[in-house]
Order: C-alpha cells, then structure tokens, then sequence
C-alpha cells in the first residue's frame, strides 16, 4: 500500500497561547474578572495549526512560511519539529501572538502581539511547490500568500489548490480548485447582499467563485455544514455536519481546509473532498478544537505509518496513544431506528471515538431466534459505518461481548434503556482494565421486533396475478 501524497501548506503561522482558569470574584479596584489559572498552553496557530492537523496519521506534509529570530518563532519551530517539514521565507519583525484568556473554558478576552513582514521566497519555495500534490494557502492576512503569489499562479494550471482566505488577506489566485470562506468572511466578502439563508449563500458562494475565477467555492456554516456553490448557474451542494458537534470552535476551519485538501491530495472529487473536510471538523470540535493538548501531547507519526484506518482494534489504539477516550457499545442493529441513531450520537459525545461490538449473524440467530437477521452481517456494517457518529465496528460470534471487549478495553462501554450499571454482564470484564459501563436514555417504543411486526401487519398480500 502506498503512503498518502505530499501537501504543500503556505500561509501565515501564529504562535496561540492559551491561558486558563476560573473566575469567581471581581478585581476590588475595577469590574473585571479575577482569573485563577490553572494551566497554560502555547502551540501553533493559523497555517501551523493546519499543516499539524493535515499531517495527523503520517502523511508528508511541507509548510511554507514566513519565520523569525524570536522566541515565539523557536517555540513553533520546536512543536512542528517532526511533525512537518519546514520551507521558511525570512520574516523581518516578530512572528503575531494571540492570547487568549479563558474561564472555565469560556473566553473572556484575546491578546495580540508582534508581526512583521515576509521577505522575498527562494527556490526551496519553487521545488517545494512543483513537487506538491495538492496545496493549501492558510491565509491570515500577514502577507505570506502575497510574497508566494508568483510561485502559487504557476502551480495551479497542473495542481490541486485549496484557499482559506482572511478578509484582509490576498485574492486568490485564478484557477483555484476550491475556496473555503466561513459565513462571515463570505458575508463581508460580500456586503448587503441578501441575509443568512442558504440561498443568500449559495449566490455569494457563486458570485465569488465568479470573481476569483475558481471552480468551486465551499462557504463552511459550522453546525450546519458546508455549501459549494460554482461559477456557473447550477443547484449548490449542501454537505451536513454528521453530527452536531459541542466544543470549541477555535480551529475548526482549518482543520476542514485542511482535511479538503489532504483529501484532494488523495484524488478525491471536489464535493468528496468537502464531505470529508465536514466530518473532520465536525469531530476536531468534539474533542475540543485547537484547545485539545491530545493534539500537541503525543510524538507525531512516522510518514512511513499507515493510518488506522477504520479498524475497530487499529482506532482504539490510535485513540489511546494520543490520550484520548475510547468509547463502546454493542448490539444488533438488525433494522437501524431513532432509537439506535440517538444512543449512537450520544455514547459518540462521551469520548474520542465509538466503536460498535455487532452481533455476528449466528450470534443473532441464537439471540432472536428463527428469521434473524432480517439483514445480513455485511449490510449491517455498511449502515452502521455511514454514520457520522461511529468511527469503526467490530463483530463478535459469541453470545455476548465480553471477548471482544477484552481485546478493545474501551475506556468506556455504553448500554441505552432500563439497565443497571451493576447488573451489566459486561461490567465484571469493564473493571479488569478499569473501564466503566454507563447506561444512557433510549427512547420509548422503538426496537427492530416491534417494526418488523408493523411492517408484516402492513405488507398486502399478492394476488394470484400478481405471482
């Protein structure tokens, strides 16, 4: 198997530090805040931050950017340091830093510093940028794009090209496969035009790729997912977020650039590429965007490691070794309902990722006697799968769990409905690792048996002419 295709990434990078603790009284000499800090953490932001996460699972990722003799540009040497290699441009002045001040997760209020300005790029600039399979411009406005406009317009007739633009930042260049604005940039990009509906974006999305003379322009609304629209008359695609994803934000855009254009790399159509940027970033937020130490805590990968992969044994270790939580469930889900898709959506928020111990077909049979399943083992998988809440699923043929389970030892194990923690069968094996069982809501009256009984009481019998 061969590994995943380079990514060149130019932009700006930021050093982010983030301060954190709790409030609970204010200054005696002003009406501000007391903040307690608990922690404080510094990693890169803007371009570092996503060629960090383009380069997460090993793929060879090159970053183009502008650096300097200050502390703030050694400390994002130092934490992209074998993680991505480094193509600088020197940078006359100091590299920006952002600072925002946290209490209880919540910001209270953000710190710029430094900047400088982009000196002239050299021909590592040029080798990089013709070696590239896709190219990602993280644009924030400081310049870096500008001084490599010349070099990017010349890759671009032949090579895959992503644009995350900044409202005071550089046109894109022609040519450009996608442009990835959030809503507010493609509002201010586009003033008084329309409100915020999503056909008020979709013409925004097509009056600017008619502008920038790009194929597609994907305006990413958070929650709601992304939308591209095209130069020419035609329907916008609109791509939902798998899931409503609850955490912090910071980041996620880069992250969805980041995971269109590794994707592009990969050879992905455009509206592929979109859907895989949507429930990547849809998941980034969920373990806590920028802000999650998983992503700075851990060594980088190997380029030479495949990534996992959707192995349910592969996940959980992947999820393990950058200090995250795994999280598992089981049962049938012979006929897939609102039941199951709530439970699903649930376990999937207490943790990292959510693996799914499915009933074999013979381990079905046993457990719901003659004509189960009403489908097969394969096709279960493949529903289950297509999910956004479910990263992997893993069958057992035994009659219960609990094999399975020893082999993934999830940090926790999730059953829906009446259950007692105690009385689980699996609990016994849980406290072996230290894991811990948890029972969460299901909703009444939805279960397989009782659909398959309404869908029999429903069916018309067939005539004689009928056969």
């Amino acid at each position: 198997m061969t590994g995943p295709k380079p990514l060149v990434v130019v932009g700006d990078v930021l050093l982010d530090e983030d301060i954190e603790g709790v409030a609970t009284r204010l200054s005696p000499d002003a009406p501000a805040p007391v903040v307690d800090v608990t922690r404080d953490r510094r990693h890169p932001g803007g371009a570092g931050l996503a060629a960090a996460l383009a380069a997460r699972g090993g793929r060879e990722v090159v970053l183009v950017t502008a650096l300097g003799d200050d502390s703030a540009s050694e400390a994002v040497r130092s934490e992209l340091r074998g993680r991505v290699r480094l193509v600088e441009i020197p940078l006359a002045g100091s590299l920006p830093v952002k600072t925002r001040v946290l209490a209880s997760g919540r910001p209270l209020v953000r710190i710029d510093r430094g900047g400088g300005t982009p000196g002239e790029p050299d021909e590592a600039v040029r080798d990089a940028l013709a070696q590239a399979h896709a190219v990602l411009v993280a644009d924030y406005g400081r310049r870096t794009a500008h001084a490599v406009r010349e070099h990017l317009a010349a890759v671009t007739p032949r090579t895959p090209l992503v644009w995350d633009p900044h409202p005071k930042g550089e046109v894109p260049v022609p040519g450009a496969r996608l442009v990835t604005p959030n809503a507010a940039e493609a509002l201010s990009l586009c003033p008084g035009e329309g409100g915020t509906s999503l056909r008020a974006y979709a013409e925004r999305g097509a009056r600017l790729a008619e502008r920038w003379h790009a194929a597609g322009v994907a305006v990413t609304l958070g929650e709601r997912g992304a939308l591209l629209a095209r130069p020419a008359s035609g329907t916008p695609m609109l791509v939902p977020a798998p899931y409503r994803a609850a955490g912090d934000p910071c980041g996620a855009g880069d992250c969805f650039a980041a995971a269109t254009a590794a994707a592009l790399a990969d050879g992905a159509l455009p509206e592929e590429a979109i859907q895989r940027g949507v429930a990547e970033a849809a998941a980034f937020v969920s373990e806590g965007g920028a802000g999650n130490p998983a992503l700075w805590r851990t060594e980088p990968v190997s380029p030479t490691a495949d990534p996992p992969g959707s192995d349910a044994f592969a996940v959980a270790e992947h999820v393990r070794a950058r200090g995250g939580t795994v999280v598992a469930t089981g049962g049938c889900f012979d006929l897939l309902h609102a039941g199951h898709v709530g439970l699903l959506e649930s376990a999937r928020g207490i943790g990292d990722c959510l693996i799914v111990c499915l009933n074999s077909d013979a381990s079905l049979t046993r457990l719901k006697g003659p004509g189960r399943p009403l489908n097969p083992v394969a096709d279960r998988i493949r529903v289950l799968e297509a999910l956004g809440s479910v990263d992997a699923v893993a069958v057992f043929d035994e009659d219960t769990p609990r094999e399975v389970l020893s082999r993934l030892r999830p940090d926790v194990w999730v059953k829906g409905g009446d259950y007692s923690v105690q009385d689980l069968p699996e609990a016994e094996a849980l406290r072996a690792w230290g894991g811990q069982a948890v029972v969460l809501p299901y909703l009444d009256g939805r279960s397989t048996t009782l659909l398959a009984r309404r869908a029999a009481r429903a069916a018309v019998p067939l005539g004689p002419s009928a056969s």
